[in-house]
């Protein structure tokens, strides 16, 4: 059996251990297996990737009430508008300026901004949420260079 080290090869030991064992029909791996002994709770470390880009923009056209209630977003208030808009954005706090554009260029409503992952979400008719994202996407290519990715829709 290897030694553990403190450093990064720690969790890696515990992996191949694990794989080791299930070879020979032991134990089962399981998220527990990743946690630093010691520890209560998983520590998740989130990386962005450095630039400025659109990762994805997309439309959803006459989605299913239920795709309303599970991204919290009133399906009596808004279904009838036919469409929602989902963007991804890097760096995740461009998603504010993004949805101000949104607003100002479309008849939309805006239903999640996070700044953070720099995700934007918001429904309205089909035309109106394609065109808050065409309007969008034009002005972070133009005014601050940013590579943009196609509209994409379902």
């Amino acid at each position: 059996m290897m030694p553990e080290d403190n450093g990064p090869g720690k969790l890696r030991n515990r992996y191949d251990r694990r794989k080791k064992q299930e070879a020979k029909g032991e134990k089962k791996m399981n998220i527990e297996d990743f946690i630093p002994q010691g520890e209560q709770k998983m520590r998740i470390v989130q990386e962005l990737v450095p630039g400025k880009q659109v990762t994805l923009a997309h439309v959803i056209a006459s989605p299913d009430p239920i795709i309303y209630r599970k991204l919290g977003l009133d399906p009596k208030l808004d279904y009838n508008r036919a469409a929602i808009g989902i963007l991804s954005l890097s760096p995740a706090e461009i998603s504010v300026i993004a949805a101000d554009i949104a607003m100002k260029k479309a008849n939309i409503d805006m239903g999640f901004i996070d700044r953070f992952s720099g995700t934007l979400l918001f429904t309205g008719k089909v035309a109106e949420v394609e065109n808050a994202i065409i309007e969008i996407n034009q002005y972070l290519k133009e005014k601050l260079g940013f590579t943009i990715c196609e509209v994409t829709r379902t």
